[in-house]
């Protein structure tokens, strides 16, 4: 018969391994967040609305840890960066990613009629769902967040821009679907990240960017540009926020669970902040004395059809890399006429017959 105070050290030994798996149990994951943008960046905010959802709905059992200012991911390598697990959530531009993402980054070229936020992202949804390319250039991530923004305009520093002829001669930054129209009006354009642009237009390198009203204030592009062309530049929609899929496939089911229904509330974050950032922009160009000047219809209408001959050309051109990327852009032209005559996105079948 064993002796009572060995049965009684075999119980608390029993007792305490239970207190330690209870414990193990109840603490939190913890997820790392990085971000290039400091905390008050108008993505930044929108990150953490997203941070408190998934606290509060997670019941603690998730935690995000923010990482800001780019100390742990870069702008062109986030995408390689998370999938070797530098961070496990992330912001990412695959837009200026380095190789690897060549439909992705030209696609963005396709959103002609897409003017909202909602519809740039209704419209990456139809054309992602159509194209197995990509999911293969987003391969070993989880997209939680997908993002449109604002159409931006053209910002210059000390010369007026009031139609297209008056942009030849023009060193200007602009996104990579732009390189070839721009230059087809006679313009120097070049592409850069953002984060270099407030630097060369104070220095002269550059005489203007092609961006959205918020970034005179979130920036501070109004301290070293004083005119803004309000040409209507087709915005498109890319895969913002993403996870690497290992760490993802190392979450339990509840916590992908919260994830998952994350997903819209961290878009319509982006979305409610971006379009702030566009009134509180407007303001504060207004209050520095930026000379807003509108375009004419003509100008528009020419512009948007060298948009669409050069998104046309880009796609077809993508099949030197093996990419069908003209289907994407048949898709796309479809989905951005039926949003132009009734607002809605389809992504297949008749438009009209969803209105």
């Amino acid at each position: 018969m064993k002796k009572p105070l060995q049965i009684k050290i075999r119980w608390l030994a029993t007792l305490w391994v239970i207190v330690l798996s209870t414990a193990a149990q109840a603490e939190p994951t913890t997820l790392v967040y990085a971000t290039p943008y400091t905390p008050n960046h108008t993505f930044s905010r929108a990150d953490r609305t997203w941070m408190r959802w998934v606290d509060e709905h997670s019941h603690g059992t998730l935690r995000i840890r923010a990482i800001w200012s780019g100390a742990l991911l870069s702008s062109d390598q986030s995408m390689t960066e998370l999938r070797h697990g530098v961070a496990d959530i992330g912001l990412i531009t695959p837009i200026y990613t380095r190789g690897g993402t060549h439909l992705l980054r030209i696609q963005t070229g396709f959103y002609s009629g897409a003017k909202t936020y909602e519809q740039q992202v209704a419209m990456y949804r139809c054309l992602a769902g159509a194209s197995p390319e990509y999911a293969k250039e987003l391969e070993g991530l989880k997209v939680l967040a997908v993002q449109g923004g604002t159409l931006p305009g053209l910002l210059t520093r000390t010369r007026e821009v009031r139609s297209l002829n008056d942009l030849k001669g023009l060193r200007l930054r602009v996104p990579t679907e732009l390189l070839n129209v721009l230059r087809d009006l006679g313009a120097d354009p070049i592409a850069m990240p953002m984060g270099d642009v407030y630097s060369a237009l104070a220095k002269g390198v550059l005489d203007g960017v092609i961006a959205p009203p918020d970034t005179l204030k979130s920036l501070h592009f109004g301290e070293v540009a004083k005119f803004f062309w309000q040409l209507e530049v087709p915005r498109g929609a890319y895969p913002g926020r993403a996870m690497s899929e290992k760490r993802w496939d190392s979450l339990t089911n509840a916590d992908r669970t919260v994830l998952e229904a994350s997903i819209p509330i961290w878009e319509a974050a982006i979305a409610k902040e971006t379009r702030d950032a566009v009134q509180s922009g407007m303001a504060e160009g207004h209050a520095q004395g930026i000379d807003f000047m509108p375009v004419s219809p003509d100008d528009q209408r020419r512009f948007n059809a060298l948009y669409e001959q050069d998104a046309e050309r880009s796609a077809r051109a993508l099949s030197r890399l093996g990419i069908d990327g003209e289907s994407v852009f048949v898709d796309a032209h479809r989905i951005g006429q039926g949003i132009e005559r009734t607002g809605a996105v389809v992504c297949h079948g008749d438009v009209d017959a969803a209105t």
